[in-house]
């Protein structure tokens, strides 16, 4: 399994002009092919396409000219993260007319960016990824009529995605409505019955809280104080229903906290590799994702570590910590 390091921690939750700006795509680029360990190194990045790593709109010349200095420094591009967010190219999934045509639109322009990576030869595998870029609040005032409203919206994407050659995975995150548990998530992908087209992108450190029941209490698998006994059997139930549909993952840690900064709403927090409150062992929890991979198309595996601070971002241990990390996973399917 390939693996990757994903470049949007460098921008999430961060914001100018306070003690936690953007990091340049670049340094992120350099933070990765920096990090060692046991002689193995990342073998490629997974991009957010939007300012200031990459303009959504860039002309061919500068996705190519992007692609150079990436395939430059050795390694390959996976998955694309969609601008799909409201102040980006995007819109709820599940709002106006408008932010809904937005929100095919901003998936219209990854996956333009997507083919000219693939043509170039430096992107290798990947999906291209969303979420519903919609609050819990806003969704739960109409659930049934909301997860109706997604379908469409993804049913929509997902045509733009097959005509690209494409794949669209929806996160999987408790602060995205309709994707905000287990059994949102699976109500929402089965009512866009796109299977192979649009899926499930799997997250170590949220899918941790969807089985605490975090937004969706009616969801929860476990309690607080869980045997280890308890936490397998409800990380078979969990991962049982939603494998089937993971076409994208991402290795991660998680302390059984929620977090946020930033404009970004408080969401499952990523704790680094080698945190001693982290809950999850990484490497026996992706086998559960990770079962029959292949056969579904993945091809790699990206770390995320999303609102880190800058500090813990800038430093070469945690990257190699992140590394070894990653290597266990490898090793473990």
């Amino acid at each position: 399994m390939k693996l990757h390091n994903a470049m949007w921690p460098g921008l999430v939750g961060k914001e100018p002009d306070t003690d936690h700006p953007p990091i340049s795509l670049d340094h992120m680029l350099e933070l990765t092919t920096a990090a060692e360990v046991g002689g193995r190194k990342y073998d490629g990045v997974d991009l957010f396409l939007f300012h200031p790593h990459t303009d959504p709109d860039a002309s061919d010349a500068d996705i190519l000219k992007m692609a150079d200095d990436i395939a430059a420094k050795g390694l390959k591009v996976g998955s694309l993260v969609a601008p799909v967010w409201p102040g980006t190219v995007g819109g709820p999934a599940f709002g106006s007319e408008e932010d809904r045509k937005n929100f095919v639109l901003a998936v219209e322009k990854a996956c333009r960016i997507a083919k000219l990576l693939d043509d170039h030869g430096v992107r290798g595998s990947g999906v291209i990824r969303v979420d519903t870029a919609g609050g819990t609040e806003d969704f739960s005032k109409d659930p049934a009529g909301n997860t109706k409203l997604v379908a469409r919206t993804f049913q929509e994407a997902g045509k733009v995605a097959e005509q690209h050659g494409q794949r669209i995975a929806a996160e999987g995150e408790i602060c995205w409505g309709g994707l905000h548990s287990w059994k949102a998530a699976l109500d929402t992908l089965e009512a866009t019955a796109m299977p192979g087209v649009v899926g499930f992108q799997a997250d170590l450190a949220h899918t941790y809280l969807y089985l605490m029941g975090y937004n969706a209490p009616e969801a929860a698998l476990v309690q607080e104080g869980y045997t280890d006994e308890e936490f397998w059997a409800a990380y078979k139930t969990m991962t049982d229903a939603l494998r089937p549909w993971t076409i994208d993952f991402h290795v991660a840690q998680n302390d059984g906290t929620v977090h946020g900064t930033g404009s970004h709403d408080k969401t499952g927090r990523h704790c680094p590799a080698d945190d001693p409150n982290g809950k999850l062992d990484i490497a026996k929890c992706s086998t559960y994702w990770l079962q029959g991979a292949a056969e579904r198309g993945i091809k790699h595996v990206c770390w995320d570590g999303c609102m880190f601070d800058n500090s813990v971002l800038e430093d070469p241990a945690t990257w190699n910590a992140i590394l070894k990390a990653m290597i266990d996973v490898d090793k473990a399917l």
